[in-house]
């Protein structure tokens, strides 16, 4: 599983990646965890806002921080 952070490295950003970070250890789970600022690479990802969180090529997030049920939920539909 590759799940995929997006931000400029704003607080919220930072926040977001921590809740996934979390979420993972909490569903042990194996998963590839990085964390996207490079500008280009935000914009060519199809993300309209920041902070974004795609799991395996797909966004499921953007715009906000979810909570960490939220995200739990997100990576146990998207695995």
């Amino acid at each position: 599983m590759k799940i995929q952070v997006l931000g400029s490295g704003c607080a919220n950003c930072k926040r977001l990646l921590q809740i996934v970070e979390l979420s993972v250890k909490d569903l042990s789970i194996e998963a590839e965890i990085q964390y996207v600022t490079d500008m280009e690479s935000i914009a060519n990802s199809g993300l309209l806002r920041t902070p974004g969180l795609i799991i395996n090529q797909k966004i499921v997030s953007y715009g906000r921080v979810p909570t960490i049920d939220e995200v739990k939920a997100l990576i146990m539909k998207h695995q």
